[in-house]
């Protein structure tokens, strides 16, 4: 998902896009991987002196309900990233700086058989360790 898609999907919810929700999804488009509310609240005090948590945490779970955003749990912490909505695909993140891999393969084509009498709603998969970078850092 891209900015303009983002902001679109936020008016066709009924949300306003206001300048701090702008700045907000500028910066989950231009990062690499998954980021904590602190790494976004670092980022917005540059520009919005005084931003508060509140207002952070309350944007994040906004994007997350109307799915701009998708999150995962990264060392014990909820982290946030733009979600990647072109096609269906899991990651593999890295435990040390967050980026992450797409991985073009699915579980879930095995195990739907062995769940043929189940009503599957959803699932998630990921894999985590370390990229190459933070391997040779």
């Amino acid at each position: 998902m891209n900015l303009n898609e983002a902001i679109d999907l936020l008016k066709e919810k009924g949300y306003k896009t206001t300048g701090k929700r702008k700045d907000i999804l500028t910066y989950f488009e231009k990062a690499d991987g998954y980021r904590t509310a602190k790494d976004l609240i670092q980022y917005m005090e540059l520009s919005h002196e005084g931003i508060s948590f509140d207002t952070v945490y309350r944007n994040l779970h906004l994007y997350d309900k109307v799915g701009i955003l998708e999150t995962t749990e990264l060392n014990g912490e909820k982290q946030f990233r733009m979600n990647c909505t072109d096609h269906h695909h899991h990651h593999f993140i890295c435990n040390d700086c967050g980026k992450t891999k797409p991985l073009e393969v699915c579980p879930m084509d095995d195990i739907e058989n062995k769940l043929a009498n189940y009503a599957i709603e959803g699932h998630k998969f990921e894999i985590y360790g370390l990229c190459p970078g933070c391997i040779s850092a």
